[in-house]
């Protein structure tokens, strides 16, 4: 036999003396189960006579009773009308009748609402013809009020260009008022007019002429204070507001014209949903 194959059995002979030997975990190849983990029969039967039978499990969990501070403001008495949330451990209940004025108030704007929009307020007109053949409007609105601002005067104009007057009232007009005002009504110079730009001759048709078009000439606030353009474009705090709202009408409308543009706009700002090649034109 070579020298090889005797240190082979050798250490065959080894490995199985240690494989039958009992000893510790660390020297068997298999650990030791842990004692006294498996119960006997009578052990299992004593458990389930000595401990409690737990309630079949629910799906959903009971319902949490009512608080007693809802209890009491649905017991509230009806001869404490002065009873209020410094004395009350919660505010009232909404009435019944407050919740049916304010769905009849959302019904009554829904039903005046105009272009699929509730803040939208004023009538459909259907198409209004042109004098001159460039002019009119098709499927036109008159609009009374934008966003809880009222118009001056009810004005005649195409379904794009409420939505972007909307959306300059309700993103930047309410906003930059709303520590001065809020602002309550916008005064209108002009609307739909079939005429020229300017009103000079030979000039191409106004947006004005097409429904597109829309001059702001003041803004009233809730007090009574009327800022307007003329008087407010040079002289602070309004210069600041009227700049900051001539600045963000440029996006919504195409083209925004203010005092700086010409002599003819130097009392109001024109905005129109015309669109240029180049992006919105405003000056």
């Amino acid at each position: 036999m070579t020298r090889g194959w005797r240190t082979t059995l050798i250490a065959f002979a080894a490995l199985c003396a240690a494989s039958t030997q009992a000893g510790s975990l660390e020297r068997s190849l298999v650990p030791l189960s842990r004692p006294g983990t498996v119960l006997t029969p009578q052990q299992i039967v004593l458990s389930s006579a000595v401990l409690p039978q737990l309630p079949p499990a629910t799906i959903r969990p009971e319902l949490r009773p009512a608080s007693p501070q809802v209890l009491a403001v649905a017991a509230r008495p009806a001869d404490l009308p002065l009873l209020g949330p410094d004395t009350s451990l919660m505010p009232y209940l909404r009435p019944k009748a407050l919740e049916q004025e304010a769905l009849f108030k959302k019904r009554k704007l829904r039903k005046g609402s105009v272009c699929g929009d509730i803040n939208i307020q004023g009538k459909p007109v259907g198409t209004v013809p042109g004098k001159i053949k460039a002019c009119g409007i098709k499927d036109a609105v008159q609009i009374t009020s934008i966003s809880g601002v009222t118009l001056s005067r009810p004005s005649t104009m195409d379904c794009g260009t409420a939505v972007a007057l909307n959306k300059w009232v309700e993103k930047a007009v309410k906003p930059t008022f709303k520590r001065r005002g809020p602002v309550v009504q916008l005064q209108v110079a002009a609307h739909y007019a079939c005429r020229t730009r300017n009103n000079r001759k030979g000039a191409r048709i106004s947006e004005h002429g097409k429904g597109r078009a829309i001059d702001i000439s003041a803004f009233k606030m809730a007090d009574g204070e009327v800022v307007s353009v003329l008087n407010g474009w040079r002289k602070n705090p309004s210069q600041k507001q009227l700049v900051k709202i001539w600045r963000e009408a440029c996006g919504p409308f195409g083209t925004v014209l203010g005092p700086n543009a010409d002599r003819y706009h130097r009392d109001h700002f024109h905005l129109d949903t015309a669109r240029h090649r180049r992006g919105p034109y405003c000056r």
